[in-house]
């Protein structure tokens, strides 16, 4: 039996012990492991890495993934490099399924958020059998709890708040952290709780400044001369429009958010009179050694998933369902991004305990 690997989209800590955890299983087995560089683009153009007991060891703690991605290459959509030299965007699928077969794939384990999910789900209706691990800091997957790479981010998120709150206090500033999280505020409400911010603000509660300004001014008055705020990087500005910082053609996720909490900090320092800095976390939030929870999570998906490959399961996806490891269709877990409501039990704790979202 052979069963391949590939991760796609963004990478995230926590990445390579799903890699080692599902290679170890197979190995225990007898089954032959097949790495693919780069995402499905690997197996487009048979860029291979063979898995072998060596190419594992040590992985448990390592950030990234030893077999590379991107967020680029959807088989439906790939770029293909026409005789003038221009770009051309193919439905490229039928090679990638007859590579497989070439290959003698019997099954492929395919890590990633929901856009690698997605493609997943529409090759498997092609016929390819393929099981899907849930991948992303974000923590945006409906079907699943928690992803793994999503305690490593808010750790990273919290460490900086530690560090902004003293320069914040020593200088009597605002500090304004933005951090990543796509369409959805779960990094920023974990972390500006973890971290103690005075305002939290995230995509799914529309904000006025005129809410921040009087957090900040209480705030004043009673002698807390500096305030600190976090804003997910997908939180619409004060027009309702979101801050895009490029676009991307080709790319399965072509919008790369960002730059709206500078604008949050020019707003707040012409409405308060008060200097305000700005600092954007950006990808130190997807690198680095993931944290014992991600190393876990992401060890029990890889187990579950070696297993499902080896039983010739296919079109589902490995989730977290309360505490115990499960299986949903793919198709179920690409329907809907997982947003924070106003009913989340984290929110309104963080509101108990004083926190401004700017409603």
């Amino acid at each position: 039996m052979r069963v391949g690997i590939l991760t796609g989209g963004g990478d995230c800590p926590g990445l390579n012990a799903v890699i080692r955890a599902a290679a170890k299983t197979l190995f225990a087995s007898g089954v032959e492991v097949m790495g693919f560089r780069d995402g499905y683009r690997g197996i487009i153009n048979k860029n291979l890495m063979p898995i072998d007991k060596r190419a594992i060891s040590g992985l448990l703690h390592r950030g990234g993934t030893i077999l590379g991605t991107n967020n680029r290459d959807n088989p439906f959509n790939f770029p293909v490099k026409t005789p003038e030299g221009k770009t051309e965007y193919c439905d490229v699928s039928d090679q990638l399924l007859e590579n497989m077969h070439e290959l003698k794939l019997d099954n492929l384990i395919s890590i990633g958020g929901d856009g690698t999910l997605s493609i997943a789900k529409e090759l498997v209706e092609k016929g390819a059998r393929i099981v899907g691990v849930p991948k992303t800091i974000d923590n945006d997957l409906a079907a699943t709890d928690q992803t793994f790479g999503f305690d490593t981010a808010v750790a990273t998120a919290t460490e900086a708040l530690d560090k902004l709150h003293s320069t914040a206090e020593s200088h009597h500033r605002v500090m304004v952290l933005e951090v990543m999280g796509r369409y959805a505020g779960w990094i920023a409400l974990w972390s500006g709780v973890a971290g103690g911010a005075d305002v939290i603000l995230i995509p799914e509660i529309p904000w006025s400044l005129d809410s921040i300004v009087e957090k900040i001014e209480d705030r004043q008055k009673e002698g807390k001369l500096f305030s600190v705020i976090v804003v997910a990087e997908g939180t619409p500005g004060p027009d309702g429009e979101r801050v895009v910082r490029q676009t991307i053609k080709g790319s399965g996720d072509p919008l790369r958010l960002g730059g709206v909490g500078q604008v949050v900090g020019s707003l707040v320092e012409q409405a308060t009179g008060i200097e305000t800095r700005v600092t954007v976390l950006g990808h130190i939030q997807r690198g680095g050694s993931p944290s014992p929870l991600d190393r876990i999570l992401a060890t029990r998906f890889g187990v579950a998933a070696a297993e499902l490959a080896m039983a010739g399961r296919s079109g589902l996806m490995i989730a977290l369902k309360g505490t115990e490891i499960t299986a949903v269709p793919l198709e179920d877990a690409t329907k809907k991004i997982s947003n924070v409501t106003p009913e989340n039990q984290l929110l309104q704790t963080a509101r108990a305990t004083g926190i401004c979202f700017g409603d």
